[in-house]
């Protein structure tokens, strides 16, 4: 059977290389009897995909149920799929078939597996590696042959790493994994839907077609769809029967999308809110990169105006402009000046005022140090002072991490006050 007459027979609209991947692999495995494993968000249309494989299987003729593992209580799943027998638990007036009995030589569709209890796990692997089970209640194995097709949308590999799933039911339902684009990844399929949503509500109301503005389609592709072809659904019928102008534009159909618009950017897994200190410790590591870097460039600065202390001459073969500040101009290439700028040095050109021995004087007079690292180094101390050596006190005061503050005690070899 072709991709589109396929589309056709179950009303699935879309042209996306993702949604045609998955239904090529459903016709593929269709007809065999492996174990399916659907991956997809809510809303994107998986008991679909179930159908499909059921429909073109050699067991199209016999039974087909969808269960939704997540709809049935912890306490009645076992009796609801396996069945029970009379006075196995209170209320159980009568014996009963499960849907592993009802359907057998059939399929069945286990909606939202990851919902599963893992006692149950545990009784439904033993039906797909066996095709055994035994009812609530009794001692009596039964004998099924029943095709599994399971759908989730969880990652159910990182539910076997937390103990929420059973590794060996994982892989045994994961034969033949099939995913199921979101509706943010089709954005060539969304106006298409809406489309034809629009005109099939058109038909039950009796009303015109809803007709989109280019605008108003950009809008519609970029929103981020987080309910996915459902949500579109709902969308599209309350357009069609609230809107008493069928042309919407773009303000219009602002009007009934939800105000919050959705994004899957990453996120802090603390929230915005509630941001780990281990966060902003990694921020402000590239604050003292970036506060180091600055200390580099200081001292080279400090090292040239040493170098100018230590040999006056450099910095008086510059003519006096006026009598207060003096340019040394850039040399000729015939005659460069001794300490200014030259094509193959990196040495700026030095600002100074007449009276330059007076200036150094004064400038090696100066005490105080204008290190960053001194700086720090002098918070750090005072922290610990004021907190009397109490290490987590004095890096919250700081508002440093305590590792970061240990990390510098011996950086700046600073001991315990």
């Amino acid at each position: 059977m072709e991709i589109q007459s396929l589309k056709n027979r179950f009303g699935i609209i879309g042209n996306s290389p993702a949604l045609n991947h998955a239904m090529n692999v459903a016709m593929q495995v269709a007809n065999t009897d492996l174990s399916v494993l659907i991956n997809g968000e809510s809303g994107v249309g998986k008991e679909v995909f179930s159908q499909i494989i059921h429909a073109l299987s050699a067991r199209k003729h016999n039974p087909f149920i969808a269960v939704n593992c997540g709809a049935i209580p912890e306490g009645t799943i076992d009796s609801e799929l396996f069945g029970h027998e009379k006075g196995s638990f209170t209320g159980a007036v009568d014996s009963r078939k499960g849907y592993f009995e009802t359907v057998n030589g059939g399929t069945i569709f286990l909606d939202e597996i990851g919902e599963m209890p893992l006692g149950t796990q545990a009784r439904l692997l033993r039906v797909l590696e066996t095709g055994e089970y035994i009812k609530v209640g009794s001692s009596k194995v039964q004998k099924t042959d029943v095709r599994v097709i399971a759908a989730t949308n969880k990652e159910l590999l990182e539910y076997t790493h937390t103990g929420k799933f059973r590794e060996d039911l994982y892989y045994r339902l994961n034969t033949v994994p099939i995913r199921v684009p979101a509706l943010r990844d089709r954005k060539e399929d969304i106006v298409l839907l809406f489309r034809k949503f629009t005109t099939d509500f058109a038909d039950r109301y009796k009303t015109s077609p809803v007709q989109l503005d280019d605008e108003a389609k950009n809008i519609l592709t970029n929103y981020a769809w987080p309910g996915n072809v459902r949500e579109l659904k709902n969308i599209a019928e309350q357009i069609s029967v609230l809107s008493k102008d069928k042309n919407i534009n773009a303000q219009q159909l602002r009007n009934f999308l939800p105000e919050h618009q959705y994004n899957h950017l990453p996120v802090l897994s603390g929230g915005v809110g509630n941001v780990s200190q281990a966060e902003f410790a990694n921020e402000r590591e590239i604050l003292y990169k970036l506060f180091f870097d600055m200390k580099k460039d200081v001292n080279e600065l400090k090292k040239m105006f040493f170098d100018i202390l230590q040999n006056p001459a450099m910095a008086t073969a510059a003519p006096v402009y006026n009598s207060d500040v003096n340019i040394s101009p850039l040399p000729s290439a015939s005659s460069p000046a001794v300490g200014s700028y030259s094509p193959a040095s990196s040495s700026p050109v030095i600002f100074h005022n007449g009276n330059t021995q007076n200036e150094y004087q004064a400038h090696e007079d100066v005490e105080e140090s204008l290190s960053i690292v001194d700086k720090e180094k002098e918070l750090i101390i005072k922290a610990l002072k004021k907190h009397r050596g109490k290490r987590r006190d004095a890096s919250l005061d700081l508002g440093i991490s305590e590792r970061t503050l240990y990390r510098k005690l011996k950086e700046y070899d600073i001991e315990d006050l």
